[in-house]
């Protein structure tokens, strides 16, 4: 007579349990079990995780001079992820993304549109630690961060990716022209679509770009998945 599954479990946490303790304990259903063990971890739970690796990892020389990772911050479930460069020294010191002066200037850019890291962004970056002096990211530095931030995107599911900034805006889209020759065209990443515009910290050196700015938030809030749910009136935080 053959023997059941549910048989070979009981049997096996029995031989366990009098190896181990010298008695028997309670285990739940074989099928509580299975179904615990097989259900998908939920979207936060699945950016902890990726966070809980990147605070380990040791795949490139930027974790030598970290202080903290930056993994991201926002809801599991965004209308628009923001993707900049690299963190800074305040993010480096906090472990937050983008809340330095260039942070808070962002801030104001999606606050103009109706959107906010608190309530429909997620907002991260290329690398996840600090490339000292704030220099750009180094290609096996990003190569090497680069499945954590894909990974963040398939969990996501955000319906536009703003790039902030040349290196994000080329790494992700494989292109080399410039910022200036980006914006403005139709870009996409893993069948998102994609705009692209100046990093804040750029703006607040050159005035002139606000602009474009504003052209380039006003051409994602018209996209679709967005127009309904954004606020239509302009605000002031990128002019």
């Amino acid at each position: 007579m053959g023997t059941s599954e549910s048989e070979v479990y009981n049997l096996l946490n029995l031989a366990e349990d009098y190896v181990l303790d010298g008695f028997r304990h309670d285990h739940p259903p074989r099928q509580h079990l299975t179904e615990r063990i097989s259900k998908p971890l939920s979207p936060q739970a699945a950016l902890d995780s990726i966070a809980e690796q990147v605070a380990a990892c040791t795949s490139c020389a930027l974790h030598r001079e970290r202080r903290r990772t930056v993994p991201g911050e926002g809801v599991s479930s965004p209308l628009v992820m923001v993707i900049g460069e690299g963190p800074g020294l305040e993010e480096d010191r906090t472990g937050r993304a983008f809340v330095g002066r260039a942070g808070r200037y962002l801030d104001r850019w999606l606050q103009s549109i109706n959107l906010d890291r608190k309530s429909n962004c997620f907002i991260a970056n290329i690398v996840k630690c600090r490339p000292p002096g704030n220099r750009d990211p180094s290609l096996e530095e990003s190569a090497a961060c680069l499945p954590y931030l894909k990974r963040q995107i398939e969990i996501l599911r955000p319906k536009v990716i703003l790039t902030v900034g040349r290196i994000s805006t080329q790494i992700l889209c494989e292109r080399t022209e410039g910022i200036g020759k980006l914006r403005g065209v139709d870009l996409e990443y893993l069948g998102i679509p994609l705009v692209a515009t100046y990093h804040p910290s750029a703006v607040l050196r050159n005035s002139d770009l606000r602009a474009a700015v504003w052209q380039d938030l006003k051409r994602l809030r018209a996209l679709p998945g967005l127009s309904d749910g954004l606020d239509p009136s302009e605000g002031a935080g990128s002019r």
